[in-house]
């Protein structure tokens, strides 16, 4: 199993839009492609920033539900362009599970 850590970092202010928009236009539109594992957004440390974990059974997996994601419609029109001008940077981790992870 492989895990993909995504850390955003929104404009200052603009956080709770950005939750909002994902939970009501995002999450129902990317579950269709992708195994959540966990959303946090930060409250002590760097701010403004949202961390998101997802599953995949491999990269390959990853290449193609990430492209049919990138063709849907809705995900591009309903979440993408509301979602993208309120970001300042965006990182994107693959990570694997050490053999004693409680999540592997």
């Amino acid at each position: 199993m492989f895990y993909e850590m995504r850390t955003y970092t929104v404009q200052p202010g603009k956080l709770k839009e950005y939750l909002q928009n994902f939970e009501a236009e995002g999450l129902p539109i990317i579950s269709r492609h992708a195994k959540l594992i966990g959303w946090w957004y930060t409250e002590v440390g760097t701010l403004n920033q949202v961390v998101h974990i997802w599953a995949w059974e491999s990269l390959d997996e990853r290449v193609k539900r990430r492209a049919a994601l990138l063709e849907d419609p809705n995900w591009m029109n309903r979440f993408i362009a509301k979602a993208t001008p309120l970001l300042i940077d965006q990182e994107s981790r693959i990570m694997l599970a050490a053999s004693f992870s409680p999540i592997r």
